[in-house]
């Protein structure tokens, strides 16, 4: 059985419409699929009528990605299993929204001083249903004025102490965390060896998302490399976090899949262990 607890459509920054992320989990032969778009819940209506209509079976997870600040990291937070109607998460989440569109002026203007004239109408554009992010940006830049890649212009132009970089004002981790269970969710530290920190930093980052109450953390995911995971993994053991696996997926490409080397270590516990959606052999079996 395949499970992959991290996705994102058109709704943030995926490229793909929550009835094309259906179709493509089905096509990767997933059997459980959350969708977490950044610091939105739109998409998940959608992609619900979409399986409806489907004669596989795939379970759908409700879920989030919210981006918050922690000693001046940008660390993400995915809630899994939230309930959608929760009037709490939608109030913070539309909060959210007013940064993310705030931030955007702002790099809008940063980029001008860069020499790229125009580019804010073109993200809103590309962003199209979604919330724009600075990947809408850097997609504008590469598509439209010439930049060699994404990667360019993150190293650049918006990448950490870049030209226009801007710093949002996110809510505390911890908040986030609070606003995820709240709405009956579990709260998963997303991606922990994406982010740009020391083994140092990344201890304290896990212990500080534990003593906040946090529930999982993410021990798979494509791209890793092997000694960060093993860290990771007695990380998630050390702090009792269960163990989530997530593909970050944003479009088909040959490093991220739906689906793809999402095993997780048999001697960590699961975050789906007792979610009532599964049965006790879709629980056992795992990824």
């Amino acid at each position: 059985m395949k499970i992959d607890l991290h996705s994102h459509t058109r709704f943030s920054d995926g490229h793909l419409t929550p009835q094309e992320l259906i179709l493509r989990a089905h096509t990767m032969q997933v059997d459980v699929l959350a969708i977490t778009d950044h610091d939105t819940l739109a998409g998940l209506d959608p992609a619900h009528a979409a399986q409806a209509k489907e004669s596989r079976q795939l379970t759908i997870i409700d879920g989030v990605e919210i981006s918050t600040r922690w000693h001046g990291f940008d660390i993400h937070v995915v809630g899994l299993n939230v309930d959608r109607t929760h009037p709490g998460l939608l109030e913070n989440l539309s909060n959210q929204a007013q940064i993310r569109s705030e931030r955007a002026e702002k790099i809008a203007e940063k980029l001008e001083k860069c020499g790229f004239e125009g580019v804010l109408p073109k993200a809103l554009s590309l962003a199209g249903v979604g919330q724009v992010t600075r990947a809408h940006f850097a997609r504008v830049l590469v598509e439209q004025y010439g930049v060699a890649n994404m990667n360019t212009v993150f190293k650049k132009y918006l990448g950490k102490g870049k030209r226009a970089m801007v710093k949002a004002q996110w809510p505390e981790m911890h908040d986030a965390i609070a606003w995820i269970q709240a709405a009956g969710g579990q709260a998963v530290l997303a991606h922990p060896a994406h982010y740009d920190m020391t083994t140092k930093w990344l201890r304290r980052l896990v212990a500080d998302f534990a003593d906040a109450k946090g529930d999982g953390i993410e021990t798979a995911f494509p791209g890793m490399a092997k000694d960060k995971q093993l860290i990771i993994q007695q990380l998630a053991d050390e702090h009792n976090l269960l163990a989530s696996a997530g593909s970050d997926f944003h479009f088909p490409s040959r490093w991220t899949e739906l689906g793809k080397n999402l095993g997780i270590s048999s001697s960590l516990t699961p975050i789906w262990h007792n979610w009532s959606q599964l049965d006790a052999t879709q629980q056992r079996e795992g990824v």
